[in-house]
């Protein structure tokens, strides 16, 4: 790292809270390396009352770029230049680009969440998903599911929290402007959530429970709700075992996935927008797991 930082060297961040456990400094520091490109990627704890100061630091300080995490995906909006179409249909932003000063938001999340079954060997054309959340990414997971071929999906948030008119939003586009559909439940309703968990191909929990400081918790612990023949998704990847996933595993679940597949392939995305260059998925395909594989 010291041999690239210098006094052209181009920076890059990630703006969220709580942040100082992520591994995208990992992911992208490695990839620059391994490209040979003068760039640095670091982390800010910046939360929304700060994301504004944070923006107009992104713009002072000349930075290229940033990724937006949990909970400024939405926040962020109002302080940028620019949406791409995939960014303001889900009215979420991971990712910032800052061109000559004029800021523009997208969203990768969604395409990272599909790419990641790709990997896998997973395809969940035509099959029916259960989604839990509907933030930063969730709504993202949703909108890209139904573009990229699930035929139903059935969203489950806490009724009048902050995030069920988005709920309500990401169903009318999804019945509206793809070819699949959607329906929304209240949470709480937990007959309504056993009875959609069960006929279900593909359960994705996209909210913050499973990560600190909620590592002790899950929404499902009843393993009796699964059934083998399905994929439960965790987006949450530290720890890389949450309890959610260690029900479904109880409960002999044929595919069981954290997040880290997802935040590698969003990362490459941005990756690309910011640099122009193809991230080495591979080459940091084997030092993220690796280290996940441990813990």
């Amino acid at each position: 790292m010291t041999e690239r930082i210098d006094g052209h060297t181009i920076l890059i961040g990630l703006m969220a809270y709580p942040i100082r456990h992520s591994m995208s400094p990992k992911m992208h520091n490695n990839a620059f390396a391994k490209l040979g490109l003068n760039y640095a990627y670091l982390v800010f704890d910046i939360d929304g009352d700060q994301i504004g100061d944070g923006i107009k630091a992104l713009r002072t300080l000349d930075m290229r770029g940033s990724n937006i995490s949990m909970p400024n995906k939405q926040k962020v909006i109002p302080f940028l230049d620019e949406l791409d179409e995939s960014a303001r249909l889900t009215n979420s932003v991971n990712t910032i680009v800052n061109d000559d000063g004029v800021l523009k938001g997208y969203t990768t999340d969604g395409i990272g969440f599909m790419k990641s079954l790709e990997d896998e060997g997973l395809d969940i054309t035509g099959q029916r998903m259960v989604l839990t959340g509907a933030g930063g990414a969730g709504t993202p997971i949703a909108i890209q599911a139904a573009l990229d071929g699930v035929s139903h999906i059935v969203i489950f948030n806490r009724k009048g929290d902050a995030q069920w008119q988005q709920a309500e939003h990401n169903v009318e586009i999804i019945n509206n402007e793809t070819e699949a559909t959607a329906e929304l439940f209240d949470l709480a309703d937990t007959d309504k959530f056993k009875e959609e968990i069960g006929k279900c191909d593909i359960y994705c929990d996209s909210t913050a429970v499973g990560m600190h400081p909620l590592e002790d918790e899950a929404l499902i612990s009843d393993p009796s709700w699964f059934h083998k023949d399905m994929i439960v998704v965790d987006t949450v990847y530290a720890p890389s075992e949450t309890k959610l996933m260690k029900v479904a595993k109880q409960a002999g679940v044929n595919h069981v996935l954290n997040g880290l597949g997802m935040m590698l392939e969003q990362g490459a995305a941005a990756f690309k927008l910011w640099t122009g260059k193809e991230m080495p998925v591979d080459y940091i395909h084997d030092i993220l797991f690796k280290d996940s594989d441990k813990k």
